[in-house]
């Protein structure tokens, strides 16, 4: 097995609990159920994993690209845990997507791509802010225009 460096094992760890932290005080300032610190710890955890990846590297049979979709499929099973179906309103799937999208940058951070990191940050707090607001207008709007 390949020697992991330290020192880029703890930068990508911290790369990522930056982006899961800055995703989750979104989430948590608008009091969705998952926030400040899921959003780090799945962030956090996907780097781990494919940190850990590393590890195998090299060897016969090894394919470190199935670390990361195992990332993928298992936080979108955490993801699913937050929607919610009341009537005819479905909640949560945005923080599900805010859940699956920290997993992205955890990974992006494990493989040190770290302006990917930063831009793809930015465009999902964006759009988790923008589309947000734009989605309560809709809403508003429509509810308004039904006389309700």
């Amino acid at each position: 097995m390949n020697e992991i460096n330290h020192i880029d094992f703890i930068i990508s760890l911290v790369a990522a609990m930056v982006a899961g932290v800055v995703i989750g005080i979104e989430r948590q300032m608008k009091k969705k159920n998952a926030g400040l610190k899921t959003n780090a710890l799945v962030a956090v955890g996907a780097a781990i994993f494919v940190n850990i990846s590393y590890s195998f590297m090299g060897l016969a049979n090894v394919d470190n690209s199935r670390i990361v979709s195992q990332v993928i499929i298992g936080v979108g099973f955490l993801g699913a845990g937050v929607i919610m179906k009341r009537e005819k309103h479905i909640s949560g799937l945005a923080t599900a997507a805010s859940i699956w999208c920290s997993a992205g940058l955890g990974c992006l951070a494990a493989l040190k791509m770290y302006v990917e990191l930063a831009t793809a940050t930015i465009l999902i707090v964006s759009i988790n802010l923008i589309f947000g607001y734009l989605n309560h207008y809709i809403y508003d709007k429509k509810k308004d225009d039904a006389g309700e």
